[in-house]
């Protein structure tokens, strides 16, 4: 596997090595020893999977502490764009966002160290996404912070009327979020 930082510390792209031929693929999603060893020290404790049409956005999203939650995170089948914003006030990059594509082609990975708002876009119709998550998911914690802030500029593509949650409708904007990371 190989593994890509993003500019943002501890943010980092993961691209694993896919054995394909004529019958199918195969590939190693996970193994513990090697993310150890690309500084990723993580203990998964709960799987998460959504299946979207197209156009739908999800997000920006967290957990707050004690219940943050470190996301491992994939595309099994479609395309999203996937964003990242770093919410570590102590970090050189607060405020900061990150946007990859993820497609279940190319099978690549992105590592969301807890501290992170993250949200994605779905490119194409019934895209499958997965996340491992370091935390358990805790209602009274989640958090969220509106994806359109024009504080933060996320550029999400040519999608100008994404279809939203009445949460994410709603969320806060970035000038009014207090960190508690």
């Amino acid at each position: 596997m190989k593994v890509v930082e993003t500019g943002i510390k501890d943010l980092l792209i993961i691209k694993p090595q896919v054995f394909a031929d004529e019958r199918g693929y195969f590939f190693e999603s996970y193994n513990d020893m090697k993310f150890r060893e690309h500084g990723i020290n993580a203990t998964f404790v709960q799987d998460n999977e959504s299946r979207s049409m197209k156009h739908v956005l999800r997000g920006l999203h967290f957990q707050k502490p004690p219940f943050a939650q470190g996301k491992l995170v994939r595309v099994m089948h479609g395309a999203v764009l996937d964003v990242a914003v770093d919410l570590r006030k102590a970090s050189a990059t607060y405020g900061q966002s990150r946007s990859i594509t993820l497609t279940g082609k190319d099978k690549w990975m992105l590592w969301i160290p807890d501290g992170f708002a993250h949200g994605f876009i779905t490119l194409e119709d019934d895209t499958v996404f997965f996340y491992k998550c370091t935390n358990l998911y805790n209602k009274a914690a989640e958090g969220s912070i509106r994806w359109d802030d024009t504080d933060l500029a996320i550029d999400w593509g040519d999608i100008k009327n994404p279809i939203l949650s009445d949460k994410d409708k709603v969320a806060p904007h970035f000038r009014d979020f207090k960190s508690p990371f």
